[in-house]
């Protein structure tokens, strides 16, 4: 059993405490529910930058990135430091997170929030826009065509955008469809946990121009990006890159200035 099969496993397990602990009903009655979400898919391709800072304290393949920070302080950094929106992990077993990080997130900035999580359930769609998501993210990997279908569909029925995460040819042709924003190409290798752009790079062509595409981890160097760009690329997830830093924002704003100098 991988250690993706293993994180699905137990979100099965979670996700079903969930339901009985907190029934839909209850985060249908949040008072950030009604918000018009902002559109990550807009601020991309109105960006000079592209760029999607994480906030991540630790994950399977690198057990301790920064637990130290606060989720707030690095939510202002980041937006004072001109990203185009933040991606924020609530899986806490693998990846220390919360909904609560999203939470306080929402409360402090005003960019564009990607609840990045392993998506199984409609129910966890609820729980992201009652927590002031703005974007979704759905992983190929462990979902069928069906499945990418019925949350994405439900994801916009909610106002939320959809990032789709692909990894290969085979994930990408049997899981495009209109209820998609955006396609982001992981560069990682969930099996062996290598990482190389040459997937972004190898996929750009056969991502149809009326997605937005996002290339996301690996990229730690302005240089990866200029690379990136010629293929169409108008998104960059950055993660451990800045979080391994004693300021993430700062680490941003220095990473943007560099790029477009």
């Amino acid at each position: 059993m991988t250690i993706l099969d293993r994180i699905i496993v137990d979100k099965i397990k979670e996700v079903a405490l969930r339901k009985k602990t907190f029934p839909a009903a209850y985060w249908e009655a949040s008072p950030l529910f009604d918000r018009t979400a902002i559109s990550l898919s807009q601020a991309l391709q109105n960006s000079n930058s592209g760029i999607i800072a994480e906030h991540k304290r630790r994950s399977p393949s690198r057990d301790n990135i920064n637990s130290s920070l606060s989720v707030a302080d690095v939510a202002q950094g980041y937006e004072k430091a001109g990203v185009c929106g933040m991606s924020v992990l609530t899986d806490l077993k693998y990846f220390g997170g919360s909904l609560e990080d999203l939470n306080t997130a929402r409360a402090v900035s005003q960019l564009p929030l990607l609840r990045k999580e392993f998506i199984i359930d409609e129910y966890q769609l609820i729980e992201a826009k009652a927590h002031g998501a703005d974007v979704i993210l759905l992983i190929a990997a462990v979902l069928d065509r069906k499945q990418i279908q019925q949350l994405s569909a439900f994801a916009q029925s909610l106002g939320l955008e959809v990032l789709l995460e692909v990894h290969d040819r085979a994930e990408l042709e049997q899981a495009i469809m209109p209820s998609l924003n955006m396609l982001g190409v992981n560069n990682r290798n969930l099996k062996t946990f290598e990482v190389s752009l040459e997937n972004s790079k190898q996929l750009a062509e056969h991502i149809p121009d009326d997605f937005v595409k996002v290339s996301e981890s690996g990229i730690s160097s302005t240089t990866a990006i200029q690379s990136l760009r010629p293929y169409g690329y108008r998104g960059f997830l950055i993660g451990e890159n800045f979080m391994k830093t004693d300021a993430p924002g700062l680490a941003a704003a220095q990473f943007i200035q560099n790029l477009n100098l």
